[in-house]
Parts: structure tokens; sequence; C-alpha cells
């Protein structure tokens, strides 16, 4: 069985685990997806130092993660109607150019740990409007606090004994921007991800992404970088991580999860991805690890099983007591 069957084909998953219940390859797949994600930040960090925008690392890796599922996803060109169609328009933007402008234009005014701490909000605002607009994946009062637990994680593990934040209004204001458009593509997913496949979904938020970042190469910063430049070893490695590991198959099997475990366990994993990224960040740049975030690693552990509890054995456990 090849790479790229089990990467575009999601059924070989059942065949690969064939004694695992879908929901449990659903958490190992999502865990493995927030794993990849948790580290991208340090290859768009060796992109940005060596000359790259934002605008341009989002441009290349969506391009190259759209030619890969082009060819093994072309036989549907468009959704069933316009309004399936406007909806994929919609998911193009908000998990794609919106969402990556406004997270890495917040990281050139705001500090990488504000920026990381607000984004990981997202499972809660993810949370809220499912719960406004779909009464049936509403968490209990138990699940909510276990959310909660895993954000007081997250900014410990963020924070890494250093207890001082520094406000930046505007950056701020675009991590959070950027935590709500993320939301709301999960919301917008959760309506359309029951009509198509992971593969054609992916093709189009990926193809409507790079439509939609066009207007700002040409109003506002023009692609200047030549292909020697992109050939360069440290560029074009960085490059292929982030377009074939992260973008082609981290959104391809994300999307996957989300159809087997529901928006809002799925988008709860966000959580984990501070976690992931001090570990990269403690073996890959030496970066030190204190007792403030061996702490916060425990307290978000802990949340997620509270968050990921399953209602009814919730109750269950609750009425035992």
């Amino acid at each position: 069985m090849g790479l790229w069957n089990i990467l575009f084909n999601f059924a070989t998953l059942n065949q690969i685990f064939p004694k695992m219940k879908n929901g449990i390859v659903g958490h190992l797949c999502a865990l493995l997806v927030v794993a990849v994600w948790g580290t991208t930040f340090i290859s768009s960090k060796v992109l940005l130092n060596d000359g790259l925008m934002p605008a341009e690392i989002f441009f290349f890796r969506f391009s190259m993660a759209y030619i890969c599922l082009c060819l093994f996803s072309h036989d549907k060109l468009w959704a069933d109607n316009w309004k399936d169609e406007l909806a994929l328009v919609g998911l193009g933007v908000l998990g794609g150019s919106l969402y990556f402008m406004t997270e890495n234009q917040a990281l050139i005014y705001s500090t990488a740990s504000n920026v990381s701490i607000l984004v990981s909000t997202t499972p809660l605002l993810t949370a809220l409007l499912v719960a406004i607009f779909y009464k049936n994946e509403r968490m209990n009062m138990i699940q909510v606090g276990g959310s909660l637990m895993a954000f007081v994680g997250v900014v410990l593990v963020v924070l890494n004994g250093q207890l001082i934040l520094h406000l930046n209004p505007k950056g701020d204001l675009l991590a959070l921007a950027a935590s709500l458009t993320w939301a709301f593509y999960s919301l917008v997913m959760r309506r359309i991800m029951a009509r198509y496949s992971s593969k054609f979904i992916t093709r189009k938020v990926f193809g409507y992404g790079l439509l939609t970042i066009l207007p700002y190469f040409a109003l506002v910063h023009p692609i200047d970088h030549t292909f020697g430049q992109l050939l360069k070893p440290v560029v074009a490695g960085n490059l292929l991580y982030l377009g074939i590991c992260a973008s082609t198959g981290g959104y391809l099997v994300w999307n996957w999860v989300m159809q087997k475990l529901g928006t809002v366990k799925s988008t709860n994993y966000i959580y984990t991805q501070s976690l992931v990224a001090m570990l990269a960040a403690a073996l890959i740049l030496d970066e030190r690890i204190t007792p403030m975030a061996v702490i916060g690693a425990v307290v978000l552990i802990s949340g997620m099983v509270i968050a990921q509890k399953n209602k009814k054995k919730l109750k269950t456990a609750v009425s035992q007591n």
C-alpha cells in the first residue's frame, strides 16, 4: 500500500487499523495533524528570516498543495449547487487567505506569545458558535470546564516562565481575528462536510484561498522572489514541508477528522498545538522548558481529556457519584 494511496484515500485508514473504531482513528489523526502544525512556526520563521513575506509563504505552500490535490482529485470540478460553491469560496477565505494574513500580520505587530495564546481561543470560539447554531453538538458544563482548563494550560505552556505579557492592541486584535476566522471556518465546514469528500473540499479550499490572495499581490506587495531563490535548499526544504506535509496532508486529514469526530471535538485538539511547539523549540532551537511549562502541559492534557469526554459517559459518572 503506497503512501499516496494512504494519504488520498481515507478508506485505507480502516485497513491500517482494522481493529480500531473510526473514532479512535480520528483522535489519532487529529493528534498527528496538530503535531505537524505545531512545528510549522519553525519553518515559517526560517523562511521569514530568509526574506520571504508572510503572503508569499502562504501562496507558495498553498500552490504546491493545490497541484498535489489536482493530481488525485480532478473528477469533480464544481459543487452540486451554487450555494455550496459559495460556501467553498468562504472556506477558502476563512481557512486560507484571511486566516493566514491575519495571523502572520499579528506576528509583525505583537509578540509570538501573545499571538499563540490568543489564537488558542479558537476551540472556545468554535464551541460558542456551534452552540448558537447547532444544539446537538453543544458541550455540557463539565466539558466547558475541561476546555477552559486546557486553555489555562496553553497559557502556562506559552508563557514558559515569563509572567509578563506585553499588550499590543493592533497585533492582539489581529490574532483574535485569526482565531475567530478559523472558528467560522469550522462552522461552515460542519455545514458542508457531509455532502462532499475530504479530497474535493480540501482542493477547493486551496484553490479559492489562492484566488483570494491575488489582490494582495496586485495592490499591496507583488512577489519579488526569483525561481532560483526559491530553489535554495533551506527555502525549498521548508516550503516543501509546509506545502506537502502541513498543507496537503494536514488539511486533508483535518477535514476528514472533522467529519469523523465533529466540529467541537476536533477543534479542541488545537489546544495541544502550543505543547508541540514548545517541545519542537526545545529540541530544535534549544529553548528552555521551565517548571511552569511542565505544569501547564499537565493542566492542558487533563483539560483536553475532560473536554473530550462523551456526554453519556459524563452523565453516568456523575450519577454514580
